[in-house]
Parts: C-alpha cells; sequence; structure tokens
C-alpha cells in the first residue's frame, strides 16, 4: 500500500517552492532599489534606460534558469512515467508459441502515458491466453483497478486450467482493490464513484496449439477475424454484464469460435475506437478500415497496428474522447494436415478446413 506523503520533507528532498525563490528574491531586490537609491530617481533617459536594460536582463535570466529547471523536472516526471508503464502495461512479446502478437494503447488524456485500458498474453500450459479490458473512466483515477486486474491475470493464467475459473479471480481481485480502496480512501474519493459504479470489461480468449479459440465475454467488443481479404466479426453469443457491475453468475459461458487458421489473425480492441467520432460526430468505421486492411498482403501485427492507428487519428484529428488499445494475434503455425501429409513435388498440399463453430 503506498504511503501518504508526510508533513515534514525528508532529507534532500527540495522544497516545492524553491524554484520560485530566486525570481521573487531578485524582485524585492529591484523594487527596493527603485524605492532607495537616489541614481534610479534620476529622470534623465539615459539613466532610466540603463537601469531598465538591467532588470529587464537579469529578470530574464531567472525566468530562462526557471524554465530549464522546470524542463528537467518534465523530463525525470516522463521517465517515471515510461518507467511504469514498462511494468504496467508491459511490451507485448512479439511472439508466443508460434503465435505473432503485438498491441498498443492510445490514451484519451494528452501527455499521458498510461491510461484505462489494459492487455496482456501469456503462454501457458493450456494454451495462449490473452485478455483486453477497460476500466470505466480513464486516465491516473483508472490505474488501481487495471493493476489489479493485470497482477490478477498474470498470477491466474497459469494456474486455473479454464477461463472460468480465471475469471472469478479476477472478480475477485477487483472487489478487493475496490474495498481496499474505499476503505482509505472513502466511496466519495474522486477516484471512485462508490463501489457500486467501479467496473471492467473484460474479453479473455485461450488460443490453444491446434487454433481452438475459446472465448469469455464480459461486455467487451468482439474481436475482429483478419484473412482471406475480409474482415469479420467473431461474435460468440451475447457477453455477460461488464465485471464488477454484477455478481458473476453460477455458470459461465465458454465459448468456442471457429478454428483460427494458419496466416489468420485476431483483432482485438476496446471500445474507444468504435466511438471515436470525427468533427461532425460522425462515428469511426473501423470494420470498414479493417476490411481494408485485410486485402494487403502482408498481414504482420505491427502493420495492422500502425494502419488501424493512422487511419483513427486521422479520421478523428487526433482528439480522442476515450482511451483506446489494440491487439492483434496472427497464428503462424503450419497446418496439422502438412505436418501429417507431406505435399508431393508438382502438387498442391491439401487445405486446412475450418470446424463448424460450437458452444462450450
Amino acid at each position: 500500500m503506498i504511503r501518504r506523503w508526510s508533513r515534514r520533507p525528508r532529507a534532500g528532498s527540495a522544497c516545492p517552492l524553491a524554484p520560485l525563490a530566486l525570481p521573487t528574491l531578485w524582485g524585492a531586490v529591484a523594487v527596493t532599489w527603485k524605492l532607495t537609491c537616489p541614481l534610479a530617481r534620476q529622470d534623465d533617459m539615459a539613466t532610466r534606460i540603463a537601469g531598465s536594460a538591467v532588470v529587464f536582463a537579469v529578470g530574464a535570466g531567472l525566468v530562462m534558469g526557471l524554465c530549464r529547471d522546470l524542463r528537467r523536472e518534465l523530463r525525470q516526471i516522463e521517465a517515471i512515467a515510461h518507467a511504469a508503464q514498462q511494468v504496467l502495461l508491459r511490451p507485448l512479446p512479439p511472439r508466443l508459441d508460434g503465435l505473432a502478437i503485438a498491441g498498443t494503447q492510445l490514451p484519451a488524456v494528452r501527455g499521458a502515458v498510461v491510461g484505462g485500458d489494459l492487455y496482456e498474453a501469456v503462454a501457458t500450459p493450456y494454451g495462449v491466453r490473452v485478455i483486453i479490458g477497460d476500466v470505466r473512466g480513464h486516465g491516473l483515477a483508472a490505474l488501481g483497478a487495471v493493476a489489479a486486474v493485470l497482477g490478477s491475470f498474470r498470477e491466474a493464467a497459469y494456474e486455473e486450467p479454464g477461463l472460468g475459473g480465471l475469471l472469478r479471480r479476477l472478480d475477485r481481485a477487483l472487489q478487493r482493490y475496490v474495498g481496499e480502496r474505499d476503505r482509505d480512501e472513502g466511496p466519495g474519493h474522486p477516484a471512485s464513484g462508490g463501489p457500486a459504479e467501479e467496473f471492467v470489461t473484460v474479453l479473455l480468449l485461450d488460443i490453444h496449439h491446434n487454433g481452438d479459440v475459446l472465448v469469455l465475454n464480459c461486455g467487451h467488443p468482439w474481436p475482429y477475424r483478419l484473412g482471406h481479404d475480409d474482415a469479420e466479426p467473431l461474435a460468440a453469443g451475447v457477453p455477460l454484464p461488464p465485471l464488477g457491475a454484477f455478481p458473476l453468475p453460477d455458470t459461465l459461458p465458454v465459448r468456442r469460435c471457429d478454428r483460427l487458421l494458419p496466416g489468420e489473425a485476431l483483432f482485438l480492441h476496446t471500445d474507444g475506437a468504435a466511438e471515436a467520432r470525427d468533427a461532425d460526430g460522425r462515428f469511426f468505421p473501423l470494420e470498414a478500415v479493417l476490411g481494408r486492411v485485410a486485402r494487403r498482403p502482408a498481414l504482420t501485427p505491427d502493420a495492422v497496428i500502425a494502419d488501424v492507428r493512422a487511419a483513427l487519428l486521422a479520421y478523428t484529428g487526433g482528439h480522442l474522447g476515450d482511451d483506446v488499445a489494440f491487439v492483434v494475434v496472427r497464428n503462424d503455425r503450419a497446418p496439422a494436415e502438412r505436418l501429417l501429409v507431406p505435399a508431393q513435388p508438382g502438387k498442391p498440399g491439401p487445405r486446412p478446413t475450418r470446424p463448424a463453430p460450437s458452444s462450450r
């Protein structure tokens, strides 16, 4: 738990008003010199110009020094923020068990490097597990819930054999965080609207080695499948309410989606992308943009994210109303049929077939 600041400054720490001491002292000296020095009260033009030049030069030097100190402190704050992002929302590994992966986020708060969106991907004994989520609100107020959910996922993903058990672990971690925050800061704290209003949309994916995709959705946008020159929503039933809004039901609907074939990719996103608008209030055409991206020959995760990001920023003029996160997972594994039956020279190998979707 983070301790509150003490009223007594630590040894070696500077007072927050220290940068203003020198300009204030110079202003007092200048006023005193103007009121008491006989030379300053002379009426000839040369004396006035000389006195004004000295005051301006020294004052400008002090202001420049103050600006330099503030820029140095700003660089230090930015370095700390980037280090915090590396720990909280660390970069995704480029490859996991034959899958190519990439992810990025666009905070809505200008100058921020972290926001209210979260994502992670890990290789476990149960398959490659991916999470993407969106905490209510954005900016610094949402970071506590982001840390609670991601921390629980990074531990429970290796321990829970099913997505249902994993989701219940995330729910307990979120409720524990909300309870501790409300106990320490009160339900009316600006970072919280009360325990009943704290919720997180969560999408969990379990990608098996044969390409089977299991999905458990709590109020999050469904992903898109990119492949065969097309982009289609990968919807699999009605999602659960967002995590934390209501108690979880006794039975959790883990869905088995269409198999992710080699060369195909999944595009995961938060609702900040689908709800982004241009200056005229029109929504960002995410599915149309993904359709154009899917027709390109190079469907690498980094290229997909770069194209969609550029299109989103151009459409909104760089003004986002909510945090946005993208995750792309492409299946780079060899088809099972080709591993069992090698293609003969001059004859094409067997094409992989897509099994019919089912629910579990």
